[in-house]
């Protein structure tokens, strides 16, 4: 690799075949070496965004946040071996290798989380076409780095041991700054499908323009055409699909929860849908779950909140519950002094003082002076509240929160929170759990009782049942609109009271 360096720097006019020349470059080796670590930089970033949005998606269209993390990643890190060993052949022409892995990975990943969203709108499963994804997306990452390794030797005169650090340190610093990009600037601000597709602009560019500026005096003019094109196409596809999401996202929402969306709205926890209200009963989604349904709402409601309202009830605090339901029921008792919400998501709250239908439903909840509301993790929250931030102690405590069997929420039925939900209680003071559907999920039921006892609390355990044709609103429900019955017609629930005091 010297030689080859010295042999650049002596010029095109240097003896030996062209295969063996240093590539004719328009800027130094240094600041090729620089633009170099930066496009790995650059790929490093797009990769992990991809890899974001894949387990972000498979989390949201299939559920289980947890097995579809380990599924994507560990998909993805076997396909980059083979992407590795792939690589090889192209080793000897590295700067053409590179620009179309870089189109093909543009467009594969920029594409990814459109395809998927359809995938599961229009066929109702997208497991398959997440691994898919995956292994693709896997094998081009994987192919990306022994190309570099092989450009960066032409143009330094680093030993291998030290370009691979320079390269990697590049590579992992880049994998930072994407996966703090993905939620904290991408997701909120773009959306999952537009982030994707610019994310693959941004990928097809920096390619693009590595290969074709700083080593497409050494590609053949056929070479360096295919690969313009190729990049050209790429940025086409992603601009089109970019420009007509939002009629996708439309016929797709349609396709998921039938014609009577009313809104959707991505917050930064979650996509927010509304259907009916006007023309039929209303619905309520919360990434794909249903959360709540007009036509029997009341049935998990009442069954939640009465049962625990029947002793001291003055301060009454409902974790979860932003769609102000919990509390329309708990205001129901004129006796009641003050109802405090705490959950995780505004536009939740939002919509519930502001949409018609939801307003109505919850019967004015946030207009009554007594109720007062507060965004933030019901967790945190209860911290903050046991070093005498909050307002507690409260009478009633209410869970209202995601079923227990959603990955994602299974810190708010562990041991230590019931442990703070107890420090949050008055003397004589009772807490209801919604702990899943009893008779479908028997083992994980028990689980959360077995949790509670062993916080300290004593419990008793009841139900509430839906109607038979499965149209049931509240946490159990993992029913998609039009993919047929609802998969929960039961809800269990668990009250509870500290130490002897009777639930």
């Amino acid at each position: 690799m010297i030689d080859q360096y010295a042999m650049a720097q002596r010029g095109p006019s240097s003896a030996g075949p062209p295969s063996c020349r240093g590539p004719r470059l328009p800027v130094r080796a240094d600041a090729v070496r620089f633009l170099v670590l930066l496009v790995v930089f650059v790929c490093a970033a797009c990769g992990l965004v991809y890899e974001l949005e894949l387990v972000a998606l498979g989390s949201y269209l299939i559920g289980d946040s947890v097995t579809q993390a380990s599924v994507v990643l560990s998909v993805m890190v076997f396909a980059m071996g083979i992407g590795s060993l792939l690589a090889k052949r192209l080793r000897s022409r590295a700067a053409v290798g590179f620009g179309l892995v870089e189109s093909v990975l543009a467009l594969v990943g920029g594409m990814s989380a459109l395809a998927l969203y359809a995938s599961f709108a229009w066929l109702g499963e997208s497991r398959g076409a997440i691994v898919a994804f995956s292994l693709a997306i896997g094998v081009l990452t994987g192919a990306e780095i022994p190309l570099l390794m092989t450009l960066i030797q032409r143009v330094s005169r680093q030993d291998a041991g030290a370009a691979v650090a320079d390269l990697f340190a590049a590579d992992y610093v880049g994998a930072l700054v994407g996966g703090l990009a993905f939620p904290f600037l991408l997701l909120p601000w773009l959306g999952q499908l537009t982030a994707a597709m610019v994310t693959g602009g941004v990928n097809v560019v920096a390619g693009g323009a590595l290969v074709l500026w700083l080593f497409g005096r050494d590609l053949s003019p056929r070479a360096r055409t295919l690969l313009l094109v190729a990049d050209v196409l790429v940025l086409a596809v992603l601009a089109t699909a970019a420009a007509t999401v939002g009629e996708f996202e439309r016929a797709a929402r349609t396709a998921v929860y039938g014609s009577g969306v009313r809104v959707a709205v991505h917050t930064s926890v979650q996509e927010i849908v509304l259907t009916g209200g006007t023309r039929g009963p209303l619905d309520l989604y919360l990434d794909g779950r249903l959360r709540v349904s007009a036509r029997d709402e009341y049935r998990y409601d009442e069954g939640l909140v009465h049962p625990a309202m029947r002793g001291p009830h003055a301060r009454v605090l409902v974790l979860g519950g932003g769609d102000g339901l919990a509390a329309r029921e708990a205001l129901r008792y004129r006796d009641v002094r003050s109802v405090t919400v705490v959950d995780i998501d505004a536009g939740v709250e939002r919509l519930a003082r502001t949409d018609p239908a939801l307003s109505v439903l919850n019967g004015h909840a946030y207009r009554d002076p007594r109720l007062h509301a507060v965004t933030g993790d019901a967790f945190t929250w209860l911290r903050r509240a046991e070093q005498g931030s909050g307002p507690g102690p409260f009478d009633v405590v209410v869970c209202d929160l995601p079923d227990p069997g959603i990955t994602s929420s299974s810190k708010l039925y562990s041991q230590e929170f019931y442990g703070l939900a107890a420090r949050a209680l008055a003397p004589g003071g009772r807490l209801v759990v919604h702990a899943g559907p009893l008779g479908r999920r028997v083992r994980a039921f028990w689980t959360v009782d077995a949790t509670l006892r062993a916080a300290g609390f004593r419990t008793t355990p009841y139900r509430a049942t839906g109607p038979a044709d499965g149209f049931a609103g509240g946490p159990d429900r993992a029913k998609r609109a039009g993919r047929g019955r609802a998969d929960a017609e039961d809800w269990g629930f668990l009250l509870a009271a500290r130490g002897t005091d009777a639930p």
